[in-house]
């Protein structure tokens, strides 16, 4: 019987197959991988989108895209522990989710370069829930997530509290494998201490 499940979620023009390989490194032993698709192909690059932006899209489409995306996950999340994150919109699906009836079950996060959508909803639910382990990794180069706006995601988990470990790194809109062990061990501790 698995302890717990790990949830990693892919980024705008990712696929779930894409996201295994780095998932199943990461789940800790005993733990089961879950790495959901998205259901927008995304028009112009291929592979799938959590919700789409731009000037094609409203900003209510876009929020309307997530909120379906969200109820999505929620219809196939697994009973028991979850650590949840993902790549970029991936991750902000996993830190969106704490605002959601799955907020129970989680007890970690990863975000990997990677923004809030909804910074105002996030920094409303956060005071209202038990603080969890939350691992944060942004390149300095990031040119798609820029690291300032990262910096801004995670300071909403610090300033309410929450336990981060903190992966910087000088290289762009990536996975930084030199701190991929530490990571890989920082899921683990997470994983060891919902068990105790």
């Amino acid at each position: 019987m698995s302890k717990g499940t790990l949830i990693m979620m892919h980024g705008m023009t990712g696929t779930s197959e894409k996201m295994q390989e780095l998932a199943r490194r990461l789940t800790p032993d005993g733990w089961t991988t879950l790495c959901p698709q998205a259901k927008i192909s995304h028009p112009t690059r291929g592979g799938f989108a959590w919700w789409l932006f731009g000037e094609d899209v409203s900003e209510d489409e876009t929020m309307s895209q997530m909120k379906e995306s969200l109820s999505g996950i929620l219809e196939i999340l697994p009973d028991g522990p979850i650590i949840v994150g993902g790549f970029s919109q991936g991750g902000a699906m996993a830190s969106a989710l704490l605002e959601t009836k799955a907020s129970s079950s989680i007890v970690g996060l990863v975000l990997i370069a990677t923004k809030t959508a909804r910074p105002d909803e996030l920094r409303g639910s956060l005071p209202f829930l038990k603080p969890r382990p939350v691992i944060w990794m942004h390149g300095k180069r990031d040119h798609l997530v820029p690291l300032d706006v990262g910096i801004e995601h995670i300071e909403i988990f610090e300033e309410s509290g929450w336990p981060v470990t903190r992966l910087e790194h000088e290289k762009g809109h990536m996975v930084n494998l030199k701190q991929f062990e530490e990571m890989r061990k920082q899921v683990s501790i997470i994983a060891q201490n919902y068990q105790r």
